[in-house]
């Protein structure tokens, strides 16, 4: 009798671990540009799971030690590392983004590595190919050593992530041309969570990118499933359209959630939680941009500004 009351309990349980909704988010690293140790990462997990994928991976070990001095975790860094991120979802190969899973790939575990095939290459090519860094992945120069396992991700279609309760679908992006980056649509269960890589807007870029992955994710928005948007503003509304390189100002970011109000109605946008990733600090470049985007959002999306270790959640 006992077994059965105890086997029950523990359905109980799991259903109720299933039946929760949103993500949670611990950021690694949040900055763009040069801020060395705390560049773009952010791991993502299902409310109630401790089994994340890593969004970028440019900061890693700094950013689990920033995070368990912060009781983000109360499990050390080697746990973090080796257990909890199961992966790492890489959406172009700038080192701004890929830097911290390469240094740490040594220490690592089996994990696969999901992105667009031109960023597989130039890992490829330039980073685990024994000149660089030793390979430590399954494709490339020999001898591989099958650590890291390359899944390469094609436009649209969903991917389930190893050894987590989510799957993702990929959108190619630009990133000052003909350089590309990618947008993930991660789902778990009916929740779902969009993650930009650097991306500059459709207008200077002269692509429909954008406008795609917002065609893809407007009725996501109008059910309601769409818990969360992280985008990228690098520079303030001061820096020229000609010197973007493949980025965001608060005018441009603005602009695109218009672009995605259009296609969803403005209501459906107010309240919509939005994290600003990838600000470059230089000089008073935070607080301005934080400004111009408080000014800027008629929308009303709930703009959150991450800091490095201290985890939220989308819901």
């Amino acid at each position: 009798m006992q077994n059965i009351v105890a086997t029950l309990l523990l359905l109980v349980l799991s259903l109720a671990a299933f039946a929760q909704k949103g993500f949670k988010v611990v950021p690694l690293g949040v900055k763009g540009g040069t801020m060395d140790g705390n560049l773009s990462a952010y791991m993502l997990a299902p409310v109630g799971s401790d089994a994340y994928v890593c969004l970028d991976a440019g900061t890693v070990s700094n950013g689990i030690e920033k995070a368990i001095k912060k009781k983000t975790f109360n499990v050390n860094g080697e746990t973090v590392l080796k257990k909890y991120i199961k992966g790492y979802l890489i959406s172009h190969p700038h080192l701004d983004h890929i830097s911290g899973m390469v240094i740490n790939s040594v220490d690592d575990t089996v994990k696969q590595v999901y992105a667009m095939e031109h960023c597989i290459g130039v890992m490829k090519a330039h980073y685990f190919n024994w000149q660089s860094w030793p390979n430590l992945a399954n494709d490339g120069n020999a001898p591989a050593l099958n650590k890291y396992r390359y899944q390469q991700l094609s436009e649209g279609e969903e991917t389930p992530l190893a050894e987590t309760r989510m799957s993702v679908r990929a959108f190619p992006l630009s990133h000052s041309k003909p350089y590309s980056s990618t947008a993930f649509l991660v789902k778990s269960g009916e929740s779902y969570a969009l993650y930009f890589g650097d991306t500059g807007p459709d207008e200077v870029e002269k692509t429909d990118h954008m406008h795609r992955v917002w065609a893809a994710v407007a009725p996501l928005v109008k059910s309601g499933q769409l818990t969360g948007v992280f985008l990228e503003v690098s520079y303030p509304n001061t820096q020229p359209d000609r010197h973007l390189y493949g980025h965001l100002t608060p005018k441009w970011f603005i602009q695109e959630f218009e672009v995605l109000a259009g296609l969803t109605g403005k209501e459906r946008l107010r309240g919509l939680n939005v994290v600003v990733t990838h600000i470059k600090p230089t000089g008073n470049n935070e607080e301005i941009i934080r400004k111009e985007l408080n000014a800027g959002n008629t929308l009303g999306l709930r703009l959150i500004f991450p800091e490095q270790g201290v985890k939220f959640e989308l819901n």
